[in-house]
């Protein structure tokens, strides 16, 4: 399985040529976005289903992942059968990481409304501290989801690894990740003003219907887009500076660069 563990990267797909011109960023995300549209359109609708029961969230969030990391690397993905496989692949981390978030989650939000009810009541300096604390640590945890989910399907960390490297990552990359999340933040915000703006029955149905057919891989995509460098700086990139002929097949289809002379190819290292 080598570096990339859990996931079965002997499909073929598109690639990037080495030679190709770069295009900005934000022309690739779009490009990708609406080339995929209608795989994405599907992908959604999946995904909302399963993540309507809390204890499924966790499978939800793995698949479109592993269908976004795919995607954002320019890489070929089946849709709705690579998210199920993913499910299947990685289902007791999936289960316990989504069990485990809507946990931490809740409290979270809980402190939020305590506090802040409690600094409306008292207008307690302990009060807005303990407010503070909740909205920072709130989305702290929200930015190390960003990674927690690509980490999960790539690689074979353990259960507390997961969220300890997706801190690091968050600390390591701040800047990017916050404006990934503020990124995502104006994106949902969007969605918000328009309901607010007409505050129709019809309108908030329409708005609903688009947000769950559009809204998921977008930010998913989104969020590959802004973390996924990172992981592969820090993670990809030392491994195979290390072990340079290890693992081609899995860097060609993850779009990364190989050696120009693979003669000396090593077979792939179990990571089992």
């Amino acid at each position: 399985m080598g570096l990339f563990g859990f996931l079965d990267f002997t499909k073929e797909g598109p690639g990037i040529s080495k030679n190709a011109p770069k295009k900005r960023a934000l022309f690739v995300f779009f490009d990708i976005y609406f080339r995929n549209f209608w795989k994405f359109f599907s992908i959604n609708l999946f995904y909302n289903l399963i993540s309507l029961p809390l204890i499924t969230q966790g499978f939800a969030k793995a698949g479109i992942t592993n269908i976004a990391r795919n995607l954002a690397r320019d890489k070929h993905s089946f849709g709705l059968s690579d998210f199920i496989t993913t499910i299947k692949k990685n289902w007791k981390q999936a289960l316990g990481v989504g069990l485990l978030n809507t946990i931490i989650s809740a409290i979270l939000l809980f402190g939020i409304w305590f506090y802040d009810e409690s600094y409306r009541q008292t207008k307690m300096n302990l009060s807005l501290a303990g407010l503070i604390m909740c909205l920072l640590l709130y989305a702290l945890f929200n930015m190390m989801n960003y990674y927690l989910y690509t980490l999960m399907i790539t690689f074979d960390f353990k259960f507390k690894a997961l969220y300890v490297n997706s801190l690091k990552f968050v600390l390591l990359n701040f800047w990017r990740t916050l404006l990934c999340g503020i990124i995502l933040f104006l994106t949902t915000g969007i969605y918000v003003f328009i309901g607010l703006m007409f505050p129709d029955a019809r309108v908030w149905l329409i708005e609903a219907i688009i947000m769950i057919a559009t809204l998921p891989s977008f930010r998913y995509l989104v969020i590959q887009f802004f973390t996924f460098g990172s992981i592969k700086k820090y993670i990809i990139d030392p491994y195979y500076k290390a072990h340079p002929n290890t693992d081609i097949e899995q860097r060609r289809n993850l779009g990364l660069e190989i050696p120009e002379d693979d003669e000396d190819y090593e077979p792939p290292i179990s990571w089992e």
